[in-house]
């Protein structure tokens, strides 16, 4: 299972990290163009104010009605067009972004941001924007690999422009290979990641653990647990858009955030060297994954065959990991460390006891007395206990506004 990136509950009182910010968005002529609406859209549904500007060959694939029926602003083709009397369009529209972002970016386009030529509004819009610049390419494969093209790359990485890699996929040429611009989900959470730069977690380094550990019995089965992931993706994802740099050790196929590295791993040992090792550089260390209390005491090295007789495992513990992490802390403060509990009764006492005697910062517990509820959801219902008794019981949210709690609690703990 992969868990995926969750969206912000449409009911949740939590704006959108792009909520409210000023986006510039460049089309270049690209067959991608079309897919250039779908960002701008997506930009808006989050509360995003996003001016379009458009080189004449991009009007050729998608008209400047496309965009300003989303945006209801006007769309900006015309390099010596006046937004007002005295406003030039480039200028103004550069000086008023928060970020600039360039999709698609054809090999001609590239060529001529590196070189610093303006002869567009993309490109002249690119030169008087002091704003961070996203750019996601788009084109065939061979003229994406040219020598010519990744010098224009490398050129743009050396002054801090960030760049969308391109999919392997089908490309109007007709062929498959690489070249095909991002999907636009990929290019929104580039821009998330670029505008978080600056928030509350802004200076922080931060390890986030999801998933349950899979323990094997032989070579193709395991024990495991119904852990789906999205609980600790959802922390991940919170951290990242209010600014921290965040690990994500998990055992399922990571989700590709901009701002989180992915570390994969299998078992409770496993995860337990991944853990202490980004331990010294952590400013926090949330452990929401579900690791396995118990493991097979041997592991057969080939498949058990299916016998009439009943069959039995030995089983041993697993590594305690938030004890191996909280005597190697030892007295210091850094990292904070948070566990997460799921209990069936006596929910709370249960936790508390836990808290105590693993020595953690915060607990976060849950009542997965009817799992369907909680590890299949995109929602959560948790109690987040302290070691001084002042615990924040929260109603049934989305997983990413429970995430966003915990965050507040853990600076308000910081603090």
């Amino acid at each position: 299972m992969n868990p995926r990136l969750l969206a912000p509950d449409p009911q949740s009182s939590r704006p959108s990290p792009l909520a409210g910010r000023r986006i510039a968005l460049g089309v270049t002529g690209s067959i991608a163009a079309y897919k250039a609406v779908a960002v701008v859209s997506s930009l808006v549904q989050q509360g995003a104010v996003v001016d379009v500007v458009m080189t004449p060959d991009a009007t050729q694939f998608v008209q400047p009605l496309s965009f300003q029926a989303i945006t209801h602003r006007q769309v900006a083709v015309d390099m010596f067009h006046l937004l007002a009397e005295t406003e030039i369009g480039h200028v103004t529209i550069g000086h008023q972004a928060e970020v600039l972002v360039i999709a698609p970016a054809t090999a001609h386009s590239i060529a001529k941001l590196a070189l610093g030529l303006a002869d567009d509004m993309v490109a002249t819009t690119a030169l008087a924007t002091q704003a961070p610049v996203v750019y996601a390419p788009a084109m065939e494969t061979n003229m994406w690999r040219h020598p010519a093209t990744q010098e224009h790359v490398q050129t743009l990485r050396g002054r801090g422009w960030t760049v969308v890699e391109p999919e392997s996929g089908y490309l109007a040429s007709g062929s498959t290979g690489e070249g095909r611009m991002a999907a636009p989900e990929r290019i929104v959470d580039t821009l998330r990641h670029v505008l978080s730069r600056g928030g509350d977690l802004g200076d922080w380094r931060v390890t986030v653990t999801a998933g349950g550990t899979r323990e094997p019995i032989d070579p193709v089965r395991y024990i495991s647990n119904r852990s789906s992931g999205k609980m600790g993706v959802a922390l991940a994802e919170a951290a990242r858009d209010r600014g921290a740099d965040v690990v994500l050790i998990t055992t399922m196929d990571p989700p590709q955030m901009m701002g989180v590295r992915p570390v994969v791993v299998e078992r409770a040992e496993e995860m337990r060297d991944a853990v202490m090792g980004a331990l010294d550089a952590n400013d926090a260390l949330v452990m929401a994954a579900a690791v396995a209390d118990y493991r097979p005491a041997q592991a057969a090295r080939e498949k058990i065959k299916k016998a009439d007789q009943t069959q039995s495992v030995a089983l041993a513990p697993t590594v305690d990991i938030l004890e191996d992490v909280t005597e190697a802390r030892g007295a210091r403060t850094r990292p904070i460390v948070v566990g997460f509990a799921a209990e069936t009764e006596h929910v709370v006492e249960n936790a508390r006891r836990k808290l105590d005697r693993k020595r953690l910062d915060l607990m976060v517990v849950n009542d997965v007395s009817e799992p369907d509820s909680v590890f299949a959801s995109d929602f959560n219902t948790v109690t987040i206990l302290h070691t001084t008794g002042a615990d924040v019981s929260l109603p049934r949210l989305h997983k990413l506004e429970v995430a966003h709690r915990v965050w507040d609690e853990i600076l308000a703990l910081a603090r």
